[in-house]
């Protein structure tokens, strides 16, 4: 019997030995062979040839040696994109349709294996010229030389294609200070305040600024498409996405998102635009009970105060101002459409409210992954279906996913007419002709350096802090502080905090205390998936109040010694018992130590309001209606409070 167990044993090893042997070599061999074409890709990165006609240089990027309408800048945009769609394959139309992640190597390299580290599932050199994907969207990136470094390889590769086809980059907010949400963070660029803070300022002309130093920094590198600006409203307080948005005021959003999109983008599209994808359409604010539509339970957006029209009057200004792209939110507007599924899939929502009733015949692109992960309304469908369902709502580009081969499917077996994909395809040429990336995509990789984080460029960032902090109390003006007091602080670096005051290490040893804290998240509301966690660590979600323990001893301090409390509001914070020990009491919205001390010392005059109210209770807070501004009962701060000194 043991002899017999041992035979049978060892049989099994040697099966799973030999299976995993064939898997290892099957790896090897499809590595060895990716590596080989990599290789013979890279070692043709070169330029295309250049074509001289009437004294003017073009290139030749189809290398057919002759110059075609869509080589000829000459042209008007619409000729050269009918010229260019003519010559284009079914495949390498269908390839436009994709904007997916690209990795960026620590030294600027192009990678050209697939590394899950790098958020490359795929091989760049196999995306690019296999499945002529040509937009991508960047996360984690090095510094600017090698930023720059790599998207100009990436441009050589591209002009190895057919067409010479050029890459579009694309990157959600870099430059605040605190990442909350889908922002990233600066890579040496000028650090601001998010955009919450900058509608705590409220000055469409500081905005516009921003957004041409932000334009500035993001082709110095590459990156020719900004993800933003957020145009939702925070109506619904627990929402994990505040920080990115103006605020709760639909006018106030709609002014500032006007302002940003001039910034970035300038009169028209042109040569030294970037590109702004305004999200998410109709208005990802009103979640139902805060919880955010990238995952199944927050699926819903409501409406109890039947106030959807509010929440579009924010992209009504975007659609003015000219933005190039809107994206969709995942969530279903309950009850506003006949059909209950996600904005992407929502016919009501994109051809007949945005094209249709707006007038808008710019780019639509989806939310990230609606096809593979977040495709709420569809879940019985496959992916076939959920493509087929998006392009007939009126969707041009999918966001996060790459599809290619299901959609080259659809269009062979008639199920989508190729004219389908030439419409949505039109439009994305368009873009990238305005932009001039078909005439010189390239950028001057020693001049990288010099204007990513340019010292003027930082300073308005810096000033832009210290305008966005909002002076919510000031008990017998106590502020401003003296720096004669000896002082104790929390959430604040210590050799900073000295160049304004002494420092000791003892609430009980100080004469005032300085606590810097953040808004409160409530407990874990952990996904379906692996992927559903780790993408939760991105946001603050659930209840905005303080709990004990952490409560109690905020109080304590309080009452040991008087504080001036800092909260850094990427939500609004239910802090009633803070709010009345404190002797002076901040919001911040994303500002380095340096620029609050430097309220809190006076040598800057605070005036900012709050973008939006402070609710008194989580009671308060269930009670609102998601998507009705500033309706909950009895507000600690109402919005627009904000104090100045000497008032």
């Amino acid at each position: 019997m043991h002899k017999t167990f041992r035979i049978i044993l060892k049989a099994l090893l040697y099966a799973i030995t030999g299976i995993f042997g064939l898997v290892l070599i099957a790896v090897s061999v499809f590595y060895i062979s990716l590596g080989i074409k990599n290789y013979r890709a890279k070692s043709k990165l070169t330029e295309k040839q250049v074509i001289q006609v009437d004294g003017y240089s073009f290139r030749d990027l189809n290398n057919n040696g002759r110059l075609d309408v869509y080589e000829d800048f000459r042209q008007d945009t619409e000729a050269r994109v009918t010229d260019l769609l003519s010559q284009m394959t079914l495949e390498e139309k269908i390839g436009l349709l994709w904007h997916h992640p690209v990795g960026v190597g620590r030294k600027g390299q192009v990678l050209g294996t697939p590394r899950i580290r790098a958020v490359n599932f795929w091989s760049t050199f196999d995306m690019l010229l296999n499945r002529h994907v040509t937009h991508y969207n960047l996360f984690f990136i090095p510094e600017a030389r090698y930023q720059a470094r790599w998207y100009n390889q990436l441009q050589k590769l591209a002009e190895q294609s057919r067409l010479g086809i050029p890459v579009t980059i694309s990157s959600d907010p870099r430059h605040g200070i605190s990442p909350s949400g889908v922002q990233f963070p600066s890579s040496g660029m000028s650090e601001w305040p998010s955009s919450i803070g900058l509608a705590a300022i409220g000055d469409s002309m500081l905005v516009a600024e921003f957004g041409r130093i932000a334009n500035q920094e993001y082709r110095a590198v590459g990156i020719r498409t900004a993800l933003h600006p957020v145009a939702d409203l925070a109506t619904e307080p627990r929402w994990a996405r505040i920080a990115e948005t103006f605020g709760e005021d639909a006018r106030l959003s709609a002014m500032l998102t006007a302002a940003y999109i001039y910034g970035f983008q300038g009169d028209s599209l042109g040569p030294e635009s970037v590109a702004c994808m305004t999200k998410h359409w109709p208005g990802g604010g009103p979640q139902k009970e805060g919880w955010d539509a990238h995952f199944d339970y927050g699926a819903e957006q409501h409406y109890p105060g039947d106030n959807f029209d509010y929440h579009l009057i924010p992209f009504r200004a975007a659609i003015d101002a000219g933005t190039a792209m809107i994206m969709p939110y995942y969530g279903i507007p309950v009850g506003q459409t006949a059909e209950d599924v996600g904005m992407s899939y929502n016919r009501e929502i994109i051809q007949e409210l945005l094209r249709d009733e707006f007038g808008y015949d710019g780019i639509v692109c989806t939310d990230w992954g609606i096809l593979t992960r977040t495709y709420w309304g569809m879940e019985d469908y496959t992916v076939k279906e959920r493509i087929v369902k998006a392009l007939d709502a009126g969707v041009d580009q999918f966001g996060g996913d790459i599809a290619v081969k299901e959609l080259l499917e659809l269009v062979q077996d008639g199920i989508i007419p190729e004219s389908r994909v030439d419409m949505s395809a039109r439009r994305i040429l368009r873009a990238k002709f305005d932009m001039g990336l078909f005439d010189n995509p390239y950028v001057d990789e020693s001049k990288a350096l010099e204007i990513v984080g340019r010292n003027d460029f930082v300073e308005k960032g810096r000033l832009a802090q210290r305008k966005s902090i909002v002076l919510l109390k000031n008990d017998r003006d106590i502020l401003p502080l003296n720096s004669g007091l000896k002082i104790y602080t929390e959430g604040i670096d210590k050799e900073t905090a000295r160049l304004y005051a002494t420092v000791v290490d003892n609430p009980d040893e100080a004469d005032m205390a300085i606590l810097r804290l953040r808004t409160p998240s409530g407990d874990a509301r952990m996904g379906s998936s692996f992927l559903d966690r780790i993408i939760e660590g991105f946001f603050q979600q659930g209840d905005l109040d303080f709990r004990e323990p952490e409560l109690g001893r905020i109080l304590d301090i309080c009452n040991k010694v008087p504080a001036i409390i800092s909260i850094q509001l990427s939500r609004p914070a239910v802090i009633p018992e803070i709010a009345a020990a404190a002797a002076g009491l901040l919001g911040e919205f994303g500002a380095h130590d340096d620029a609050l001390l430097d309220i809190v010392f006076g040598k800057f005059n605070p005036s900012a309001r709050l973008p939006f109210e402070l609710p008194s209770s989580m009671e308060a807070v269930r009670k609102q209606f998601e998507d009705v501004p500033y309706d909950s009962e009895d507000p600690l701060f109402p919005f627009g409070h904000g104090l100045s000194y000497g008032e």
